[in-house]
């Protein structure tokens, strides 16, 4: 899985997450299986475009920016993105029969020997990995199932936060599973059209701060009274996704700041601040800077 496509599958599950939406409740609202939601989300196989559309709509967010994503992760899953302009023929590219002599009968039959030996060994592998995958399932409680199925897909071994309070400062929130069901404290947008927001986990007694629709060169920042942790938008990958801080403890209580940094020169400092514990609060550039 390449790059593009981890963090394409990264936002999916993020919006997901967002929205509220179990794999279910996906499979009902659009037009893709649950088997299906959960290959795009884990980055086993790349989404089509419409799915992304139909995540986006359900989330209730503009698809522009994940959609963007998704053409960058679709050149280099397709290798559109690597392959030079007049590729030469490979062994699976069409070629002119009619043009190549064909070959003789033993070397055809050798040919064809093994690729039904190949066709025959892939169906076997795929029917005991099928029965096995089945058969764990089925010897799942109920209540198990049920929570395995509710629990987002970001994580695929553990879900309890792996740290908490002091010992999450300066770490990173999605790596240490404090990213999973977070709370929004507020919501920013600057004057430039980005979007900052400071989340935070009960779970892990920390916030951090997560940026999206940015320019090459801006830079956000955080802090809760103490260390203060900044991420700059260093390419187009960055710009084209969620974009995070490492984290900064925060209790019930404590207030969190987040500052906006320009790539422009001319442009200025935009800083809006919560409350753990309070209501969410959306605010815009009229806030004081």
């Amino acid at each position: 899985m390449t790059t593009e496509h981890t963090r394409l599958a990264a936002a999916l599950r993020e919006l997901r997450a967002r929205a509220g939406l179990s794999l279910a409740a996906l499979a009902e609202r659009t037009p893709y299986s649950k088997s299906s939601w959960e290959r795009y989300l884990n980055g086993k196989s790349l989404p089509p475009r419409q799915a992304v559309r139909e995540l986006c709509g359900l989330a209730n967010e503009p698809d522009g920016r994940l959609l963007a994503l998704w053409e960058i992760a679709e050149a280099h899953w397709s290798g559109r993105a690597l392959a030079p302009a007049s590729a030469p023929p490979t062994d699976e590219s069409p070629r002119d029969l009619a043009q190549e002599p064909p070959p003789p009968d033993g070397t055809r039959r050798r040919r064809l020997g093994r690729s039904r030996l190949l066709v025959v060994l892939a169906a076997a592998y795929t029917v005991v990995v099928g029965g096995v995958a089945a058969l764990l399932f089925l010897l799942l409680p109920d209540s198990e199932a049920g929570e395995a199925e509710a629990l987002p897909d970001s994580v695929p071994f553990s879900f309890a936060p792996l740290c908490h309070g002091a010992a999450c400062e300066g770490q990173d929130p999605m790596r240490l599973i404090c990213g999973v069901g977070p709370d929004t404290l507020a919501s920013y947008r600057t004057a430039t059209g980005a979007h900052v927001e400071l989340r935070h986990s009960e779970k892990c007694g920390a916030s951090w701060a997560r940026t999206w629709a940015t320019e090459i060169g801006d830079r956000v920042d955080v802090t809760a009274g103490g260390p203060t942790h900044d991420v700059r938008i260093a390419n187009k990958d960055d710009a084209a996704t969620f974009v995070y801080t490492e984290m900064t403890e925060a209790r019930p209580g404590t207030t969190v700041r987040a500052c906006f940094r320009p790539a422009s020169a001319d442009g200025e400092r935009e800083c809006f601040e919560a409350r753990v514990g309070e209501t969410t609060a959306t605010t815009g550039p009229s806030s004081p800077r």
